[in-house]
């Protein structure tokens, strides 16, 4: 998967260039960063947006479930997709294929996400194309991990968990809460 790095005291998986950080080095593109900023609604939304500064530099996209949340980040770029569990699997299917769609059109440097569905197939979908991508588990997750943390935490760059007891050597870090 590439080679190790430490990033604060943690460490991070680091995969080798993809094609589009080539050309940014070499001066052929003058394209910004791009982030995808993905969250479900509520507490997932809250964290997301602690987050917002860390992505300062980036061109933001936000993906999210609902339009409302439209009016916090006027400035960017901004989807709306309808919110699945593993209870209805046609509405996952219809969530997959839509956050694909987002993907492909934006095609983000980086991925971020604070959960639930919608952020797995976006951390899933860009970790495909080659973006870098992060998985923060929402803060509610206080006695494990989050089944969609569990599942995106193998194809992420960086996975953290915002409760110490969590944190894992092969698994998801512990680096301070969000809130």
């Amino acid at each position: 998967m590439g080679t190790p790095i430490e990033v604060s005291g943690m460490s991070v998986r680091k995969r080798p260039k993809r094609a589009p950080d080539l050309m940014n080095e070499l001066g052929k593109t003058d394209r910004p960063k791009r982030a995808l900023a993905v969250a479900s609604g509520g507490g997932h939304w809250m964290q997301l947006m602690c987050l917002v500064p860390v992505l300062d530099g980036y061109d933001v996209v936000f993906v999210t479930v609902a339009d409302s949340y439209r009016r916090v980040v006027p400035e960017n770029r901004f989807y709306v997709v309808r919110d699945a569990n593993r209870w209805n699997k046609f509405l996952l299917v219809a969530l997959a294929a839509k956050i694909a769609w987002i993907i492909c059109k934006e095609r983000p440097d980086l991925v971020i996400s604070t959960g639930a569905a919608p952020g797995y197939f976006a951390v899933l979908f860009g970790h495909l194309l080659g973006a870098r991508t992060i998985w923060v588990d929402s803060l509610a997750n206080i006695e494990r991990l989050s089944l969609s943390g569990r599942l995106a935490g193998k194809c992420t760059d960086l996975w953290l968990t915002q409760w110490p007891h969590l944190a894992r050597t092969e698994g998801p870090q512990y680096a301070g809460a969000v809130l």
